[in-house]
């Protein structure tokens, strides 16, 4: 059985058939409810207890229960004639719903096999199923999807591991991919890997013009999309959404940071090649000409402070980007990067009470066993700890860093990007 509000009862049926229960009862609450008061709370519950317990007694005992599609000999993907012209092609596939709104190249049968080259893993091979849809990311279909991207061949082993990454219960794809929030993947990928395939960490990371940084980007995207089949209307329920959605993806200038890499923070050889999966909401830009660390500090610590986040509700796992230029003033003054995070997490501590009403009562809710008593006054990190703070250096020269808040619920996911 499944409950959902009315605005998503969509979702819902289409979740139940994705998984091979298309005619399960559904239990449904008035939309919204999080703004309601405790009182008609208590009513929306007591409802939707009876409604559960209506659906259970209509189901009769002798009646078998649809089974789930099997997924233990997964298909191989189908051969589809589509027309030549480019035109035409493209119209075929979006009157199918499996690209992402740009021209698509065309998946045939060579471009497919010359990427599956670059992979030591069978074609058929199992590498993750894909929330919410849970389809099954075989390394033939995530192959077909890099072709569709645009990906080079060698871009493979990229996306393979960044399949394993966004499965993982500690990344909580399901919450990314269905949710109102504009919430995109962000690719972050370390190590020789990518300055091989030209990943871009120097100026414009985060934007247009290298072939890697949009193809690998997009790829996912579509992952996304076409095997964990979150289509926009549908299981994706993003209220606007974001550019980040069609792709998001840079690499650590590691060359021009004076602290270890992201993937050795992480456990990781710096001689190891990694991607990183980050449930990102956006950037902030933080323009900031001080040249003393403690100001850029200060600076960075009031940017991060707003009452919509979901990071001061929760204690999340946000990130900051930092240009060289700003990390070598914290390098200067002596800080490690341990030292920066520690520093950051006392001096973005949020005033409790910028929240107001409901949305002060669902931040008590949350960190009450946390914090204890939560009044007005009390003092939020925005994580639970400074180590929960992810910190990259990226981008070219200039006094401009980046804010990356993060969707509740998600923590950052690092792979290690094997053939």
């Amino acid at each position: 059985m499944t409950v959902c509000s009315e605005q998503f009862i969509g979702l819902g049926r289409a979740q139940q058939k994705a998984l091979g229960f298309p005619g399960l009862a559904i239990a449904v609450v008035p939309h919204p409810f999080g703004t309601q008061a405790r009182e008609a709370l208590t009513e929306i519950a007591r409802d939707c207890a009876a409604q559960i317990a209506q659906h259970l007694c209509d189901i009769g005992s002798d009646e078998p229960v649809a089974a789930a599609s099997a997924v233990a000999a997964v298909p191989r993907a189908l051969l589809v004639e589509a027309p030549l012209a480019l035109g035409a092609l493209n119209q075929f596939y979006i009157e199918r719903r499996w690209g992402d709104g740009l021209p698509i190249v065309p998946p045939t049968v060579a471009a497919v096999d010359e990427m599956l080259q670059h992979t030591t893993l069978a074609r058929d091979t199992v590498v993750a199923t894909i929330a919410p849809g849970f389809g099954v990311a075989t390394v033939e279909y995530i192959a077909i999807n890099a072709v569709m991207a645009g990906c080079l061949p060698q871009y493979l082993p990229v996306l393979i591991a960044a399949a394993r990454a966004v499965a993982t219960t500690t990344f909580h794809l399901q919450a990314i991919q269905a949710t109102t929030n504009p919430a995109a993947v962000w690719l972050v990928v370390n190590g020789p890997i990518a300055k091989t395939l030209g990943v871009n960490a120097g100026s414009n990371c985060l934007g247009q013009g290298v072939w890697a940084n949009a193809t690998l980007g997009r790829a996912l995207r579509l992952m996304l999309q076409n095997i964990g089949r979150a289509l926009p209307g549908e299981m994706d329920r993003s209220t606007q959404g974001q550019p980040g959605k069609y792709l998001f993806c840079c690499a650590e200038n590691e060359a021009a940071s004076p602290w270890e890499p992201l993937h050795v923070e992480r456990g990781f050889a710096a001689t190891e090649s990694t991607v990183t999966v980050v449930g990102a909401l956006g950037t902030w830009s933080m323009n900031m000409t001080a040249s003393a660390a403690e100001d850029v500090l200060f600076m960075i610590a009031e940017t991060m402070q707003y009452p919509a986040s979901s990071d001061y509700v929760f204690g999340g796992h946000p990130f900051i980007l930092l240009s060289p230029q700003h990390a070598k003033i914290f390098a200067a003054a002596g800080w490690s990067k341990a030292e920066f995070k520690q520093r950051l997490w006392a001096a973005s501590k949020m005033p409790a009470g910028r929240s107001r009403g409901s949305e002060f009562e669902r931040t008590v809710t949350a960190r009450q066993a946390e914090l204890g008593q939560i009044g007005p006054e009390t003092l939020l990190p925005i994580t639970v700890v400074p180590e929960d703070i992810g910190v990259i250096v990226a981008g070219g020269t200039g006094s401009h860093s980046v804010f990356v808040p993060v969707s509740a619920h998600t923590q950052a996911v690092t792979c290690a990007i094997t053939a």
